[in-house]
């Protein structure tokens, strides 16, 4: 079952968190800032981790450079 996710990323947080504020979106907060798409990529971990999924799994659709993300997380 494969789908499409709706992320709201913060970096550069104090903490590391994913909360599902609805049905198919997500808030995701990093510690690492939004540098040369680092943070970007500790989402996509964090979410694979969630999802009990490789990381392979977990494709950002779009908003590279974005706070908002679509992401597609395939099981």
């Amino acid at each position: 079952m494969s789908k499409t996710i709706q992320v709201k990323v913060s970096a550069g947080a104090k903490t590391e968190h994913i909360e599902e504020i609805a049905p198919g979106s997500f808030k995701v907060r990093v510690r690492i800032p939004p540098e040369k798409g680092k943070a970007n990529a500790r989402v996509a971990e964090l979410l694979a981790q969630h999802f009990g999924v490789p990381i392979t799994s977990v494709i950002l659709m779009r908003g590279n450079t974005s706070r908002e993300k679509i992401f597609f997380i395939e099981k």
